[in-house]
């Protein structure tokens, strides 16, 4: 996916996410996250935002100050400083371009790593804050966009060896085969004793999750309900596979 359509996903699903919040208010319980208030989440990706649109325009090569080592301000003004936050990244990111040297916390030192780790990031928790939307008790939350969501799962993927907790994704040779049934993307996932492998291809898996792409990311990362979900097979291998890689 180009550049500019991760950018542009930071902005509107950050001011869908800011939405959401005002509707749900700040003391909000986030189900899909039930150790936080809307507070908190606001708190949690708020951080990460100011933090990465730091080492953007400062263009670090170092880590430096963890975002978790910030402090978000007081509760009362925690949405307007998010939302101007999600702008500040937006604008760091258009401005750099995808081929900045900085640093990351994977291989790919570049300000595209950055576009699309929190253009999917903020997706994911924009859902999070509309499932602790009273008025939305009971619904789904709002589909991601098909290619966003095919590519979200291309990066789920992709990242889980380089995750800090990447050495519990192990298993003994047991397979996931995920599928998209809304057109093209096909995932076979084997949990082997020495690390996760994935390929893209259509193979018989001793589980086969089955749905359109956006249930599909949003089920892997455990924000949907797997009954939102075809499973086929062995259905405590999937749920294994979800409490491994929950993030």
């Amino acid at each position: 996916m180009e550049h500019a359509v991760y950018v542009d996903a930071i902005r509107s699903e950050g001011a869908a996410l800011a939405a959401a919040a005002r509707d749900a208010g700040v003391d909000a319980t986030v189900p899909s996250c039930p150790e936080w208030t809307v507070a908190d989440l606001l708190s949690h990706l708020g951080r990460i935002h100011h933090w990465v649109a730091g080492i953007v325009t400062e263009r670090k090569q170092e880590r430096g100050t963890h975002w978790s080592e910030h402090v978000a301000p007081a509760v009362d003004a925690r949405l307007e400083w998010f939302e101007a936050g999600v702008t500040l990244l937006a604008d760091a990111l258009a401005a750099a371009g995808p081929e900045v040297v900085v640093w990351t916390w994977t291989p790919d030192n570049a300000t595209g790593f950055w576009a699309r780790r929190q253009s999917h990031e903020t997706t994911i928790h924009r859902v999070d804050a509309q499932l602790a939307c009273p008025e939305r008790a009971g619904k789904a939350p709002d589909p991601v966009d098909r290619e966003r969501a095919v590519d979200g799962i291309d990066e789920l993927f992709d990242l889980i060896p380089y995750w800090p907790w990447a050495d519990r994704v192990r298993g003994g040779g047991e397979t996931v085969h995920v599928h998209c049934t809304d057109g093209a993307g096909e995932w076979f996932a084997r949990l082997n004793p020495d690390g996760l492998v994935v390929t893209r291809e259509h193979a018989k898996g001793d589980v086969a999750l089955r749905g359109c792409a956006s249930d599909l990311l949003l089920g892997l990362y455990g924000r949907v309900s797997l009954d939102a979900l075809d499973v086929i097979g062995n259905a405590a291998v999937l749920q294994h596979w979800r409490a491994l890689v929950r993030w």
